[in-house]
């Protein structure tokens, strides 16, 4: 591998003209399939091997020309304090609306509150439901516009109107400023770990061509395998981290190789084949990572697992022969200002921040081991209390209209307004439909926790019924998913009677069971993906106990990174600091994003920093020594590459839907806890205990291993000669 590399390496140094026009031509064919390709159509998100799906596919089929994920707009009025919505002017004012509304071009139907159930029993509120016939993305602007003015027509009456629904609601921007935030820090975390422009530069221009070229191919192939707008999210974030951290590595490694004193194209041969070598098996643990969310059986995550992996994988392809390429056009330009001046090289040996650290864990790993674990162990105890959901308009910020709607609605008609459950009976192997509903209707309202049931809506084949039924609870309360669970207990002895079955579905029953989906597929996924990156890091270290002290060490980090989201956005402890408005539960699939990706880049760290280490110990260094020779080369830019990622995803701590803040502060503080203290103080200090041990591995199981060359002792038989003295070096690098 190692020695492979090396000679890649080298070619693209000696022909980086060709390589760079290469990688050009690649993004400009791709970027032209992109444009001429056909757009691709909205795919409704999906969750096969769940209830409530089952149910809302039911009710398509039942019920044609409806939609599931048809927009809507619950328009919430309020009369003043001391009247009520009945009062002529007001009852006026809000069938004018309802006259208004219904006019507009893509509205189905705008309901009148006063001929239904929609006015509260102390007459102070009143809601109208305005229902479309697309969904919320394939509004027009005009009917936006049209549905907006008549809701200020009702406010000029004096009444407080609030707007929940998806008509109006605005996407959470996830991107651009997030990003860019991100981006800017990385380059001054860069220039200040390289010293020069050329080098801080250099990543971070290999990446932006890499996010390039992997977007433009998602948007190339959308069509054709059916990617939504989201799939490309998780591709650019890890995209654009990885990309800048895998470059960066490479160019550390020739800083190191020239300091070492070697040629410019020697030393850029040197570090694709030993720095290169590990960003081949880093980017393999991440796209095993991603690859892996297909095992959770939902397929938006499969897909944007999949489009990840092809980008990190793009990212690795970039760092092998891109990267040398353009240090062939700076071969000095990328060492420090110092050494420019200067014009010498110093030497790579001198003692730094890195290894006095690992000296210092050296000393006491015992105590540092014991106050690692123990402090994550800590902050992991808040995972023994969570909830899993999914956030809505309850913990948005009391600044936005669905917020207040919300609360509206509560206020006026009870909290488990806001999460109807909805039954769909189905007659169609037996029994009469208006029999049927009239049982499961009266069993359902003896129910504890159920509020009322409203009358149901027949299809046209007289077989298939649908009614709503409210608790007396919030969507987000644990009392409610025990209700859910308790009709469907029940439901046997129902059917029974009627000779009809009915399903539970709705808003509400669906975050239940995609929760419970993700909580029964977390555990195989962790056993799918730690078992095969397992059996690949045993293959690069060759040791038993390196990759289970790695496996342990991930999963005290991202059970502590976990625990810190509960304690934030369930607890509430420094929510203000975030600008979280409302605790809640946390995001159903927040604890498969957090495992799949903080996996991928834990293990990035945990390559780069133990194939140093192992690769000082294989070349003769006592097991402590090789422990100091490894932090030194490579702890500080471990360190880089932690603080590039912890600034790509804090960036989206500051943005205003709360999931957006859940996820960016979870990967935050993953990679925070993973880099500063399971990879500089736990990872040392079992491998100060272990000694010798650590590199042990049976002799049966070493003939079987195949012999992969990540530390680079072949090099030494491929590499030509080398200059004499650092000097000999510069002077062959001012000839380029």
């Amino acid at each position: 591998m190692a020695t492979f590399l090396c000679r890649l390496g080298r070619l693209a140094f000696r022909r980086r003209l060709l390589t760079v026009l290469l990688w050009v031509a690649v993004l400009v064919g791709v970027g032209a399939g992109a444009a001429t390709a056909p757009a691709a159509e909205d795919q409704t998100s999906t969750m096969p091997g769940i209830e409530s799906q089952k149910a809302f596919d039911l009710l398509e089929q039942r019920f044609p020309g409806t939609k599931a994920d048809a927009a809507s707009a619950r328009v919430v009025f309020v009369a003043p304090v001391g009247q009520r919505v009945t009062a002529a002017a007001h009852r006026s004012a809000i069938e004018e609306f309802v006259r208004e509304a219904a006019d507009g071009s893509q509205v189905t139907s705008a309901v009148d509150p006063f001929k239904g159930q929609a006015v509260s029993k102390d007459g102070s509120t009143a809601y109208s439901t305005v229902s479309f016939g697309e969904k919320a993305d394939d509004l027009t602007d005009a009917s936006k516009k049209h549905l907006e003015t008549a809701i200020d027509g009702a406010r000029d009456s004096g009444l407080t109107v609030e707007v929940g629904g998806t008509a109006l609601a605005e996407k959470p921007a996830a991107g651009g400023t997030a990003e860019a935030i991100g981006i800017g820090i990385a380059a001054v975390v860069l220039l200040l770990t390289f010293g020069s422009l050329a080098a801080a530069g250099l990543p971070l221009l290999t990446a932006v061509v890499g996010v390039g070229i992997s977007m433009a191919s998602i948007l190339a192939l959308a069509s054709a395998f059916g990617l939504s707008s989201t799939t490309g999210t998780l591709a650019t974030m890890l995209g654009l981290a990885v990309g800048i951290d895998y470059a960066m590595f490479v160019v550390s490694r020739y800083r190191e190789e020239r300091a070492n004193g070697h040629a410019p194209q020697e030393a850029a041969g040197l570090a694709t084949g030993t720095a290169g070598s590990a960003v081949v098996f880093a980017g393999l643990t991440v796209v095993i990572a991603l690859a892996g969310l297909s095992v959770v059986g939902i397929p938006m995550l499969t897909k944007m697992g999949l489009a990840a992996a092809g980008a990190v994988m793009i990212a690795v392809l970039i760092s092998l022969t891109l990267v040398p390429a353009l240090l062939g056009w700076w071969p000095n330009r990328v060492l420090a200002r110092s050494v420019r001046r200067s014009g010498r090289i110093e030497e790579a040996s001198a003692s730094n921040g890195g290894s006095r650290w690992a000296r210092f864990v050296l000393r006491r790993p015992a105590a540092v081991l014991l106050l690692s674990v123990v402090g994550l162990g800590a902050l992991a105890v808040p995972v023994m209390d969570l909830q899993l959901g999914m956030p809505g308009d309850d913990v948005k910020s009391t600044s936005t209209t669905e917020r207040r709607a919300y609360d509206a609605l509560a206020k006026g008609f009870g909290p488990g307004f806001n999460g109807p459950l909805t039954i769909v009976v189905d007659t169609k192997g037996g029994g009469d439909v208006k029999d049927a509903v009239k049982t499961i209707s009266e069993k359902l309202a003896a129910e504890r926790g159920v509020v009322s049931v409203s009358p149901a809506r027949f299809d046209k084949a007289g077989d298939t019924a649908v009614f709503s039924t409210t608790p007396s609870t919030g969507p987000s309360d644990e009392k409610t998913q025990d209700l859910v669970n308790a009709i469907r207990d029940d439901r046997p002895a129902i059917d029974a009677s009627t000779g009809a079955t009915f399903e539970v579905t709705g808003t509400t029953a669906l975050n239940i069971d995609v929760s419970e989906k993700v909580q029964s597929a977390l555990i195989p996924y962790l056993a799918v993906v730690v078992g095969l990156a397992f059996v690949l890091l045993l293959v690069v270290f060759r040791s038993v106990l390196v990759p289970l002290k790695a496996a342990l060490g991930f999963l005290l980090s991202v059970l502590a990174a976990l625990g810190s989201v509960v304690a934030v956005f369930q607890w509430g402890y420094g929510a203000d600091l975030l600008g979280v408005s409302e605790t809640g539960p946390v995001m159903n699939l927040m604890p498969i994003f957090l495992v799949g990706i903080v996996f991928g880049l834990a293990m990035d760290y945990e390559v780069f920093l133990v194939a140093r280490i192992r690769e000082a110990y294989v070349h003769g260094d006592p097991a402590d020594q090789a422990v100091t020779t490894g932090f030194r080369h490579s702890a500080r830019v471990v360190v880089a590459a932690a603080l590039i990622m912890i600034a790509v995803f804090a960036g989206f701590i500051g943005a205003g839907e709360s999931m957006i803040k859940m996820i960016g502060f979870g990967l935050a503080a993953a990679v925070l806890l993973d880099a500063f203290v399971v990879r500089m103080a736990f990872v040392p200090a079992v491998l100060a205990l272990l000694g010798k041990a650590a590199w042990w591995l049976p002799r049966w199981l070493d003939r079987v291993l195949p012999v992969v060359d990540v530390e680079g002792e072949g090099l030494t038989r491929e590499a030509p000669d080398y200059p004499a003295s650092a000097k000999e070096a510069t002077r062959e690098a001012a000839r380029l």
